[in-house]
């Protein structure tokens, strides 16, 4: 069964020309790209995004940097495409994420970690409403 789910391609990453590696790593796995959009995100967008995070001490300079360039929204589809994100993600920590994947090869520390993958299919379906309101 195809499950959808939400990458954030962060700022980071797109300002150190990323993106096409980022999503060809996600496409080599066999993943689907069924939409994207580059956008900045305002700090409206950022608090109903990290919802459950806005109360605690690493939230501001989370969001500041979230919102201090473009970043890419993909919508990603596939077989437990939730899980297999994560796994190609790695470790939030990049300076400990695991080699071979997205942040274990490519960040350069924790907070500037290149991308956001939703953590559950329950995660996904919020967020996608969020980014992406007019997906069915």
């Amino acid at each position: 069964m195809s499950e959808r789910t939400l990458v954030l391609i962060k700022p980071d990453a797109v300002r150190r020309g990323l993106v096409g590696e980022i999503l060809g790593r996600f496409e080599r796995k066999g993943l689907t790209l069924a939409a994207m959009v580059l956008r900045t995100m305002d700090g409206e967008l950022a608090d109903r995004h990290y919802d459950e995070h806005v109360d605690k001490s690493f939230y501001p300079p989370l969001k500041q940097f979230m919102t201090g360039g473009p970043l890419v929204a993909v919508v990603l589809c596939g077989d437990d495409a939730v899980a297999v994100v994560r796994a190609l993600t790695g470790s939030t920590d990049g300076r400990k994420a695991a080699a071979g994947t997205v942040r274990g090869d490519l960040s350069l520390s924790n907070r500037e970690n290149l991308v956001h993958a939703s953590d559950s299919p329950e995660s996904a379906e919020r967020e996608l409403k969020i980014w992406f309101p007019d997906l069915a």
